[in-house]
Formats: structure tokens, sequence, C-alpha cells
């Protein structure tokens, strides 16, 4: 695949998980992918059903929507920058629902192989996306700076 093709799979991939489209995962990433930044959620599976069950419990918790902001391909990797925005309106692993809006900035590093995100390595603002989820104080005593 060229790298505007791979760029295209990636915007694709937020698109379907945008629009709640997570059978789209099964064309989409390969069986065996491998996230080297997941979430420290317990009893998530390996590979693509883990990532299914990631982005599941996340569309239940915070429905929202994923921006491209930015991206840069070089031969079979895909870096994104991104904006991701929702709502907590359900539950996340030890964190109850606050009805907060919430915003999340990411960069986003995804490797294609055969047609399919094999590989992802990210980082993200976690410091900002607990302090809205009010686990961590934020300064100023608000859940919004």
């Amino acid at each position: 695949m060229s790298t505007e093709e791979n760029k295209m799979l990636v915007r694709r991939f937020y698109q379907e998980i945008d629009a709640g489209n997570l059978d789209a995962m099964d064309e989409l990433v390969a069986e065996d992918y491998k996230d080297h930044s997941p979430p420290p959620f317990p009893g998530i599976a390996p590979g693509r059903e883990g990532l299914k069950q990631v982005f599941q419990l996340f569309w239940d918790a915070t429905p929202g929507t994923h921006t491209v902001e930015d991206q840069v391909a070089e031969g079979d990797k895909v870096v994104t920058r991104l904006t991701a925005q929702g709502v907590h309106e359900g539950d996340l692993p030890g964190i109850p629902a606050t009805g907060n809006s919430l915003t999340m900035t990411a960069t986003v590093i995804h490797r294609i192989e055969n047609g399919k995100l094999a590989e992802k390595w990210s980082d993200k603002d976690l410091l900002g996306f607990l302090q809205q989820l009010e686990v961590i104080p934020t300064p100023g005593g608000g859940p919004e700076s």
C-alpha cells in the first residue's frame, strides 16, 4: 500500500470507531494486533479482540468523536495527531460516570502490514483526561482548568 492509502486506512479506522461500527475492526485490524500503550484495564484480551473490547468500553462510557489534526506517513507507519471529544456518560473501570465533557489530545503511530493495522504506539494527555474524569484534582479546584 502507498503512504496515502495507509493514511486513508487510519482515517477510516477512526471514522468507523466514531460511528460505533466495531465490526469494521475485522476488516481494518490484524488479528494479532499489538497495542504498545494499552489502557490499564483488567481482563482485556490480546490482539484485535482486545482492541474491540477497549473501544466498546469507551463507546459505552464516553461516546464521542475523533478529529484528525495532522497525519504524516513514511513506509509502513502513519503518525496521527488527533483530538478526541466525548461525554463521560457511563462508568469506566473504577471511575463512575461524571457527565463531564471530555477532550483529549493524542499522537498515535500505527504500523500497517498486509493492508491492516498491525501495531500501535500512542502518547495521550492522560493527566488532563484523568482531571476531566475527576480522578485527579485540577489546579484551581474544578474539573476544567
